[in-house]
């Protein structure tokens, strides 16, 4: 492999949402665990709030976000799951101009070393909206320490080789600006 020159971190707005009916900012723990490991890693966090697990109050709270142009990354934690009030992929997914259905799979093979076939039981997804990324995580905070530890922290540095997210930014609304439509 060629030498290649040395890059400069470059730090994002990261927005953070809790999805969940229970609760509160004394006791979201998995909230914390991302606001934390963003800013260690050199980040801002951008935004931060907690909604129920409403398609409505989800979707309202992450399409402002990834209309704002201070905000680079959405990350959501909770409503990922089987009961009938996780709703966050559904309130999310619509919104995705793009999957990244990669994120799903690697969030699955990590969660699969600690805690077995139980990590079945999310829905973990991610996906583009807006030229902005948009990562829909587990409510605990194992599942979130997971995800930013094992794919979001190196994804989301610029430095990080052969590739990460950082450096594909500026061309995930080109479509938009040439005004051309995406066709099967």
């Amino acid at each position: 492999m060629p030498d290649t020159p040395a890059r400069s971190f470059v730090p994002l707005s990261i927005a953070v949402l809790t999805v969940s009916d229970t609760r509160g900012p004394e006791d979201d723990r998995s909230g914390d665990t991302l606001a934390e490991r963003l800013t260690a890693a050199g980040h801002a966090l951008a935004a931060r709030a907690i909604v129920p697990d409403e398609v409505s109050a989800i979707r309202e709270t992450v399409e402002g976000w990834t209309r704002d142009p201070g905000v680079d990354v959405v990350i959501t934690t909770g409503g990922t799951g089987f009961t009938g009030r996780d709703v966050t992929p559904e309130a999310l997914e619509p919104l995705f101009e793009k999957r990244m259905d990669g994120f799903s799979a690697v969030f699955h093979r990590i969660s699969y070393d600690k805690i077995g076939t139980s990590t079945l039981q999310s829905r973990a997804t991610a996906g583009v909206a807006n030229a902005t990324y948009v990562f829909v995580l587990p409510g605990s905070p194992g599942a979130c320490r997971d995800a930013w530890d094992g794919i979001l922290a190196s994804q989301l540095d610029y430095r990080h080789r052969p590739c990460n997210f950082v450096e594909i930014m500026p061309r995930l609304d080109e479509h938009l600006r040439r005004g051309a439509s995406v066709t099967a």
